[in-house]
């Protein structure tokens, strides 16, 4: 075994020598029977569309995976650290307003471009003991009906004031 194996180790620097003389003695021959356009693969439209489906097939599949992790609540990090953002809302196009819970404390804190300040602090969960009557809480209207009936009121009662409106300036 170990002399075949010597053999061929010895063997294959032979052959890979003499496909390389072959190459070199027959060069104007394999040159000559390679025609002219024919390293060039012709596109058809089969090729044209078989690409632009695998490529609508992959930004469809980034989509896809970007659309599971918004849904299941992928953020990218940790979210058993010390800090956890309860809330937070926009102010404008650079300002930002945001409750952040550290331990048994919530902040309020303003961001802004270039600087972040706190602007309030409270024990944890007071906002709840707030809604539930700790302090007077702040007035909520409920609205009464479905989205429907609710927008058809509000179209109505648009539409009186303006006829309203109508009719006392041609008068």
């Amino acid at each position: 075994m170990k002399r075949l194996a010597v053999a061929l180790a010895a063997a294959v620097p032979l052959l890979a020598r003499a496909a390389d003389m072959n190459a070199v003695n027959h060069a104007a021959q394999i040159a000559s029977s390679v025609g002219a356009g024919t390293a060039v693969p012709s596109l058809g439209f089969g090729a044209v569309l078989q690409t632009l489906f695998g490529l609508v097939i992959v930004i469809g599949f980034v989509f896809g995976c970007a659309w599971l992790a918004r849904k299941f609540g992928y953020h990218g990090g940790k979210r058993t650290g010390l800090v956890k953002v309860v809330g937070g809302a926009s102010l404008g196009n650079k300002e930002r307003v945001a409750v952040v819970e550290i331990g048994d404390t919530w902040l309020v804190v303003g961001a802004g471009p270039g600087n972040v300040r706190i602007l309030h602090t409270m024990p944890a969960g007071s906002a709840d003991a707030l809604a539930t009557g700790g302090e007077t809480p702040a007035p909520t209207q409920t609205l009464q009906g479905t989205f429907g009936q609710r927008f058809r009121d509000a179209l109505a009662g648009e539409a009186t004031k303006r006829l309203q409106k109508f009719a006392g300036g041609s008068k």
